[in-house]
């Protein structure tokens, strides 16, 4: 039991750390997922932990994509306006560019 948890917990960390080249959502789903496995081996079996592992990544995949702006959260797309064009214009947050709101690119 005690090296089950031990090597859950050692993989979950060395899977934490691979999220450099992820999307929130994946992010989230991975961290949530080890975070609750690691919390139902301690405090339950392996039952615990496969149930935890997936409520916990469920979980961090919502937040994840809420923190994207996509799963019902409300992506403001007025967030700066240009005095020479008139126009209205926001940062993408995935990529970190800004358009206006018809799509075009924001010089």
């Amino acid at each position: 039991m005690r090296i089950a948890a031990t090597l859950i917990a050692s993989a979950s960390l060395f899977a934490v750390t691979a999220c450099t080249g992820m999307t929130a959502s994946e992010q989230g789903a991975l961290s949530g997922a080890a975070l609750g496995g690691v919390a139902g081996a301690v405090f339950g079996d392996d039952e615990a932990a496969l149930a935890g592992a997936a409520v916990g990544g469920a979980a961090g995949w919502y937040l994840g994509c809420r923190q994207e702006g996509r799963c019902g959260a409300v992506d403001n797309r007025r967030q700066h306006y240009d005095q020479r064009s008139g126009r209205y214009y926001f940062q993408d947050r995935q990529t970190g560019r800004y358009f206006y709101e018809n799509g075009q690119p924001y010089p």
